[in-house]
């Protein structure tokens, strides 16, 4: 077996400071490129590059002298870390750099880890230095660069990891400590599970939420743009499905029901699970929430009187909902009863005054009173914060009703 010939340290570290200042450009711009690839994922992953330093590329390369009988290649000269918040990110990522690099090898580490054992999980890509790059900068003395993908969690584990373990000059041996170690390392692993949980959650939810505030907004202008505009005719009411309420979950597993049967148009079956929600007795906010929520069903099925009483309990666990001071003010629009209405627009608008929608239904009642000056101030105001269509076409009727 012939022996290992090491090269003369300090002809390694001129061979290493030689390509230095180039091998910099080249790591701003991998830096520069993988944030510009990663930068509309929504959750804004960051990017962090490093260059390895001599002292850390000496130790790896007599390493790999010794255990690869003569071969030392470095892959991890230059290298990017891309953290992310959630574990959904990564995959995504991942996608992306294989559509904008040349990917010449993945490797997913701590991913053949039994529970009892501890060490970092992160995907690692070994990239192909562009060619445009060398053409333009020159030679790295490098044909690859390594990028890290990782949870924060994952990052945070491993920065300790390299700490007490890979950097120690003692590892633990002690299986008491061991086991200790593979707990916190458990422990982190559970908890990117239950955050990707939860965002999903959110965004089921969320998604949930878009779609019966859709309906709920065509309702209102069902309900009261026709009467200002000749020739519109309120929408039909849509039939309600057959339901089945379910047993008693949690709150959120309650709320997501409500809402997938508000979405159906099962009203009824969604307001037996905001009624269910309620009488968990949950926080003040929480109890807000679900009342206008409730409330906005009521509505859906026309029963205008519990609507209101809804909005009113939303309104008096949360004097700052100014949502909820503004549907009731919708109901009693609908119901004809102006000055009711005008009161509860007037209340929403002393909460929020941004709400180009509020100053626009106000305007509304006031027409309706034929308070039409009243109204034209109104709907100028609706129309400086944002320029609706129906408030446009409202302003038209209302110039035609004062002759100006």
């Amino acid at each position: 077996m012939s022996e290992i010939k090491y090269p003369d340290r300090d002809t390694l570290s001129k061979t290493y400071e030689q390509y230095a200042e180039v091998r910099l450009l080249f790591t701003k711009e991998l830096e520069s490129r993988i944030e510009k690839i990663v930068r509309d994922i929504p959750s804004h992953p960051t990017v962090k590059a490093r260059i390895k330093d001599f002292a850390s590329y000496f130790r790896k390369y007599f390493r790999l002298l010794k255990n690869d009988a003569g071969s030392a290649d470095i892959t991890d000269l230059i290298g990017v870390r891309i953290v992310c918040p959630f574990m959904e990110d990564i995959s995504v990522v991942e996608n992306l750099i294989k559509e904008n690099f040349e990917v010449l090898e993945t490797e997913r580490k701590g991913s053949n880890y039994s529970f009892k054992e501890f060490g970092y999980e992160s995907l690692h890509l070994l990239i192909k230095i562009p060619d445009f790059m060398i053409e333009e900068w020159g030679d790295p003395h490098c044909t690859a660069a390594e990028i890290q993908i990782r949870t924060i969690l994952q990052d945070a584990w491993a920065e300790v990891e390299h700490e007490l373990v890979y950097k120690a000059a003692f590892t633990p041996f002690d299986e008491p400590m061991k086991r200790k170690l593979a707990a916190v390392n458990a422990s982190l692993s559970l908890a990117d599970t239950i955050f990707q949980e939860v965002r999903t959650y959110q965004r089921q939810l969320n998604g949930e939420l878009g779609k019966r505030r859709n309906s709920f907004f065509k309702k209102i202008e069902e309900s009261t743009d026709a009467l200002l505009f000749e020739g519109e005719k309120p929408g039909e009411s849509r039939p309600e499905a057959p339901h089945h309420v379910p047993p008693s979950g949690s709150i959120d597993d309650l709320l997501l029901n409500a809402l997938y049967a508000h979405n159906k148009n099962q009203f009824s079956e969604a307001i037996e699970f905001y009624s269910r929600i309620l009488e968990m007795d949950p926080s003040p906010a929480t109890k807000a929430l679900i009342y206008k929520h409730r409330g906005m069903a009521h509505f859906a099925r026309s029963h205008y009187g519990e609507a209101i009483a809804d909005f009113a309990n939303a309104l008096e666990l949360d004097p700052h909902s100014y949502k909820a001071a503004y549907y009731r003010g919708v109901v009693h629009s609908v119901l004809q009863q102006y000055a009711q209405a005008i009161d509860d627009f007037s209340e929403a608008l002393a909460i929020n005054p941004y709400q180009p929608f509020c100053f626009y239904r106000r305007g509304q009642a006031y027409y309706h009173i034929e308070d039409f000056p009243q109204a034209l101030a109104d709907c100028e105001a609706a129309l400086s914060l944002e320029a609706l269509e129906p408030a446009r076409k409202f302003r038209s009727l209302l110039l035609d009703k004062l002759k100006m």
